[in-house]
């Protein structure tokens, strides 16, 4: 029985994926576990910044500068883990 993201994958005409193994996997697991850590730290260093900050349009600017650099980090996240995906395939 094929599962619903190899359906899916037929209907879009792209080929059938081969699973990964479990080295493969870790490697991915390492690369998560490398961005949750930098985006808990970012999470840390927001609070950090917005001690003692009372003015709303201060600390509008330190949640817009957060939201940018969670953005960044979920985004380097992402390619690092497609980087990783087309070495599999080779």
């Amino acid at each position: 029985m094929k599962s619903a993201f190899e359906l899916a994958m037929e209907r879009l005409g792209g080929a059938p994926t081969k699973p990964l193994t479990n080295e493969q996997k870790e490697q991915l697991a390492e690369v998560h576990r490398i961005y949750e850590a930098k985006m808990a730290q970012a999470k840390f260093d927001l609070a950090r910044r917005l001690q003692g900050v009372f003015e709303p349009e201060k600390i509008k600017q330190i949640n817009d500068d957060f939201q940018v650099e969670l953005r960044s980090l979920e985004e380097r996240s992402e390619i690092k883990k497609d980087e990783l995906r087309k070495q599999f395939t080779k």
